[in-house]
């Protein structure tokens, strides 16, 4: 473990040393249209899964790429670590996040996330403001966006019962688009509250989309039926993986039970 210690802090440094660089070289991208800090953003979460591979052993596997479609989409994804939130970038042409208004006020960060047109949310503003959130949304994946939402609202630890919310139905019916459910397993390699990076295969799983045009209420079960029980699955698999590897579980990954 003395090894994944040494690894998990070299990739540390490296992860951020890479986001500052990639921050400081998209300045001109303030005076270029949204595409080019969007383009800049795919670049550096390519090369950080690819740091996350060579320094710390985590081998990214990706199935169901060919059931992406094309244009307008509401991606609902699971959430186990903060890896999906950029790594999932690069599988989209125009991918839109909704972040905390807090976010925006982070200098350069949070500046480069409204010049990509990406929508804030003020959670303390009540249910109007999250109504406001809901058209915006709406009007930025009718433009052909596609927005990745995490149907759970926060990272959840690995088998910690799903606890997902009615506001990703909400944006589904008001965006009337298809919806593509992921599944992932990223929890055990990138686990919450520490900056360990465990070695195995980290595997994500793009499912067949849902059409548009389900009642709410059939939506959100059958998105979470389709995601928990794909989820289940890679999880077990990167489970037997890592007792192989290192002749048990990881702590970190058994706490997260």
């Amino acid at each position: 473990m003395t090894s994944v210690f040494l690894r998990s802090l070299v990739y540390q440094v490296l992860f951020y040393a890479l986001l500052v660089f990639w921050l400081l070289v998209a300045i001109p991208t303030f005076l270029m249209p949204p595409r080019a800090i969007l383009f800049i953003a795919k670049t550096w979460s390519r090369q950080s899964v690819v740091l996350l591979r060579w320094i710390c052993g985590v081998k990214f596997e990706v199935r169901g790429t060919e059931n992406i479609p094309a244009g307008s989409l509401v991606v609902a994804a699971k959430h186990q670590s903060m890896w999906e939130t950029f790594a999932l970038l690069p599988f989209f042409d125009s991918p839109l996040f909704i972040y905390k208004r807090e976010l925006g006020r982070i200098p350069f960060f949070g500046w480069y996330l409204r010049l990509a047109d990406m929508i804030d949310v003020n959670r303390a503003g009540g249910v109007r403001a999250l109504m406001d959130m809901a058209k915006r949304a709406r009007n930025e994946v009718q433009k052909g966006r596609q927005l990745i939402i995490f149907p759970e609202g926060t990272r959840r630890p690995v088998g910690a019962p799903p606890d997902y919310k009615s506001g990703v139905a909400q944006i589904y019916a008001l965006c009337h688009v298809p919806c593509l459910p992921v599944a992932l397993n990223s929890g055990l390699f990138w686990p919450r509250r520490t900056f360990l990076r465990y070695p195995g295969t980290l595997v994500v799983e793009f499912m067949p989309p849902l059409p548009s045009g389900l009642q709410r209420e059939e939506f959100l079960a059958t998105i979470r039926e389709k995601i928990e029980t794909a989820t289940d699955r890679i999880v077990a698999e990167a489970r037997a993986e890592q007792a192989e590897i290192f002749g048990r579980v990881p702590d970190v990954a058994v706490k997260e039970k």
